[in-house]
């Protein structure tokens, strides 16, 4: 489907939970986030259900996310429904990685082969600092595991802070010489009060890439650009196997090119991440609304989806979106 403002909408990111079994400092406060209700949380029916009209709507990408996904009991089992919904081409998952290694084996045989994990730091007692909770030791298990079994593309997204871990850009960027991952480095958002209550501080994305050049050569994956193949700007090491994406949300803003909607957990459709304004589903859903007036809410939400965020000034715009990401879905 296309938007008022010519662009495909063809891609829903879905939140199954809002629950986590990190603390990460950027996403929340230390003391936690209220949780959704059981019974406020979409069912997996439901969930599916949303999913199968958007297709309809030319929706045919889908990534699960949370919170963390797989601490939803009967993830896999999900997993396996959303794969038999034929018209997707493109199912994947954004995991912290604590469970991943216990799960990827059923995942894969699930028929999910794209995977993003997050991790900040390499360094074990810093990772369980920004975590509050993480064992670095079970996230790196689990990334070798999939890599192992044989998911592609395994993508590694780092939220980079100054003062706490850019000093660990060229540790990340040195993996790709090793191993064929994308490192993905995110510039930290505004978003939620964990942004507010923290003193982390943004670093734009052209000090990550003036990092590596410093002693490599980065040089332009060809066929990657924002839009299509997603927001990051995609480079390789000479001679690495793996690449190298910038992800420069704050700094360099491509809602030009934003084909995406999000679905939170709560059955909220959001048609922009940096903003509030979002569509109950749940709550037509459970009225018994028909499949037709479901479809008829969506493509209203597609039309009315923004130009552009308005939290483009990082320092102007720092409370615009309310809501945490765990409660969003990344």
């Amino acid at each position: 489907m296309i938007d008022k403002f010519n662009r495909e909408i063809n891609y829903l990111r879905v939140s199954i939970t809002d629950r986590c079994n990190l603390r990460c400092q950027y996403c929340m406060p230390k003391e936690g986030v209220s949780l959704i209700g059981h019974q406020d949380i979409l069912s997996y029916e439901e969930i599916l259900r949303i999913v199968r009209i958007s297709v309809g709507l030319g929706i045919i990408k889908v990534r699960v996310t949370g919170g963390e996904p797989l601490v939803r009991k009967d993830i896999v089992g999900f997993l396996r429904s959303l794969g038999r919904i034929e018209e997707l081409r493109d199912i994947s998952l954004t995991t912290n990685g604590i469970l991943l290694e216990e799960l990827a084996e059923d995942m894969f045989d699930a028929g999910i082969r794209r995977i993003n994990v997050s991790l900040d730091s390499l360094l074990p007692e810093r990772y369980r600092t920004i975590t509050r909770v993480g064992d670095l030791d079970r996230v790196l298990r689990g990334i070798l595991a999939v890599h192992r079994i044989g998911y592609a593309p395994i993508k590694i997204n780092v939220v980079a802070i100054k003062g706490f871990n850019d000093d660990e850009i060229m540790d990340f960027a040195r993996l790709t010489f090793e191993y064929p991952f994308q490192i993905r480095f995110i510039e930290y958002m505004p978003i939620g009060t964990a942004f507010l209550k923290n003193d982390f501080e943004y670093i734009s994305n052209n000090v990550i890439i003036q990092t590596i050049q410093k002693t490599e050569t980065l040089e332009p994956v060809s066929g990657h650009t924002n839009g299509a193949e997603g927001p990051a700007r995609v480079y390789r090491i000479r001679g690495a196997v793996g690449e190298i994406g910038i992800i420069s949300a704050i700094s360099h803003g491509f809602c030009e090119s934003c084909n995406r909607l999000r679905l939170t957990a709560d059955g909220s459709l959001r048609t922009c991440l940096l903003s509030d304004e979002e569509v109950d589903l749940k709550g037509i859903m459970r009225a018994g609304c028909s499949d037709a007036e479901l479809e008829k809410v969506i493509r209203n939400a597609i039309l009315s989806k923004p130009q552009r965020s308005s939290t483009f000034c990082y320092e102007v715009n720092r409370k615009k979106c309310v809501r945490s990401m765990s409660a969003i879905g990344g």
